[in-house]
């Protein structure tokens, strides 16, 4: 009877427990799986809500987004999430073309644990390789994150 009783709450806990778990599609590979987790950790809610927003349009991009852009790129063991962040903040930077990307990644920058200086210090880097334009439309981005989030950046040398 104990026995029963026992398997019939661990069967009521998987069950509840599977309910609170979507489980994963049949058509998502591990690096679809993967890249969802990199996702999410690095843009929270927004990363998702981009790629559902390509799905009456462009739904292989947003696979492709997070398959290989965040599970087989941003996923690698190699370099942790703050630096990767922070050369893509540089990259997106020196593009000069692409704000709602360099906004995104500069929120990402900060979700990982990046300093607000840190950021600042790389657009400010990118001076140098991508011109004075390209910084300053970076800065601007980075102000316009920074006062979303109500985030003091410490200017003193």
């Amino acid at each position: 009877m104990r026995i029963t009783v026992a398997l019939a709450g661990l069967l009521l806990a998987a069950t509840a427990l599977a309910q609170q778990v979507p489980p994963a599609a049949e058509n998502e590979s591990p690096e679809y799986i993967k890249g969802k987790e990199t996702l999410a950790r690095v843009t929270g809610a927004a990363g998702s809500k981009t790629v559902e927003n390509l799905q009456d349009i462009a739904p292989e991009l947003g696979r492709w987004v997070v398959e290989w852009g965040y599970g087989q790129v941003l996923s690698r063991p190699q370099l942790d999430l703050r630096s990767r962040e922070l050369a893509t903040v540089a990259a997106l930077t020196a593009l000069g073309h692409a704000q709602p990307q360099l906004r995104a990644h500069i929120h990402g920058a900060l979700n990982v644990g990046c300093k607000p200086e840190e950021v600042v210090e790389v657009i400010m880097q990118m001076a140098a390789y991508a011109g004075f334009p390209a910084a300053l439309n970076g800065i601007a981005a980075a102000k316009e994150v920074f006062a979303e989030r109500g985030v003091k950046v410490n200017t003193s040398p």
